[in-house]
């Protein structure tokens, strides 16, 4: 099987999507959107559950490599590579909540489809923030597989908002996993210093607004 083959066809799979949505989409339309016949789709899934599944578990393993690269950063501290590990969950629910009502069925575990995709990702995650909690050490009283679930339960409260499209739950996940952070790991929250405010040179201070006539 070519494999460039099959990302052209989870990529209509995905179109197909943003369009219809998984119940609706059917293999006609994917292969339309290929312009092949569905026999030719054919060769490369067995149906369109199967296409689906395909493209959702694509989607997931690109995130969960994102995972990997962060929490292996062992030039950044633990603080860094364990936000990594959790903005590759956030990021992968943010960026298919936009596109279309649709595309958020890939990442919906209580979907048929999807469930074993999704529980698998995060169980992946799961393993390597109690690992770096671990490596880092816990606060008293808090095992690091228990600080996994707490910083997996954080991320999941900020997908709800980042669903519901209320705010920006990018906005809020810096300042969010620091604060939670420097209580598990018992570090310091990084404050950004405020900027210096900006006062003209002698000789060139800004020149007044102009009053109404």
């Amino acid at each position: 099987m070519g494999t460039d083959r099959l990302d052209e066809v989870l990529d209509a799979a995905y179109d197909c999507l943003t369009r219809y949505g998984v119940r609706r989409t059917t293999m006609d339309d994917i292969a339309a959107t290929m312009g092949v016949s569905r026999s030719a789709v054919y060769q490369y899934v067995r149906n369109k559950d199967d296409a689906f599944r395909r493209l959702a578990a694509r989607l997931h393993a690109r995130a969960l490599e994102r995972a990997r690269q962060a929490a292996a950063d062992r030039d950044a501290s633990y603080t860094v590579r364990i936000r990594g590990v959790l903005a590759a969950k956030l990021d992968l629910v943010a960026e298919l909540s936009g596109p279309s009502p649709h595309t958020a069925e890939l990442v919906d575990a209580k979907a048929r489809l999807f469930t074993g995709i999704c529980a698998s990702f995060t169980t992946d995650l799961r393993s390597l923030l109690t690992e770096l909690f671990a490596e880092a050490g816990t606060t008293a009283g808090v095992e690091p597989a228990q600080a996994a679930d707490i910083a997996l339960a954080l991320v999941l409260g900020l997908e709800s908002v980042a669903e519901a499209a209320t705010t920006d739950s990018r906005a809020l996940f810096a300042p969010a996993t620091d604060a939670l952070l420097a209580g598990l790991l018992g570090v310091p929250v990084q404050i950004p210093e405020p900027e210096p405010v900006q006062t003209p040179e002698p000789g060139r201070e800004t020149a007044p607004l102009p009053t109404a006539p």
